[in-house]
């Protein structure tokens, strides 16, 4: 089997990182349903201004709203205006 990007959401900017939280990034439901996001989904993060990339899931936020919020351990990667692609991805045969 093999892991393919299904879906990519490029040139996304943080919006907020929020230590005090639980863990996940917090997503625009427009955002996710352009991309086929699914909520608690887990996604890849590859932030372009720092390099770095984590896994974490998606929770969604308010729609319209062009939300990108790191949560938890994953707000220590990313600062509000840094820009990120977000994809998930399925394993095909």
């Amino acid at each position: 089997m093999r892991k393919i990007v299904a879906g990519k959401l490029h040139g996304i900017h943080v919006t907020e990182a929020n230590l005090d939280y639980h863990g996940s990034v917090t997503l625009d439901p427009d955002h996710c349903e352009q991309a086929g996001i699914l909520p608690m989904e887990f996604v890849e993060i590859w932030n372009k201004n720092s390099g770095a990339r984590i896994s974490t899931y998606v929770i969604l936020g308010e729609r319209g709203s062009r939300c990108c919020i790191l949560n938890g351990a994953a707000a220590r990667t990313c600062q509000p205006g840094d820009q990120v692609i977000i994809c998930n991805s399925v394993y095909v045969d």
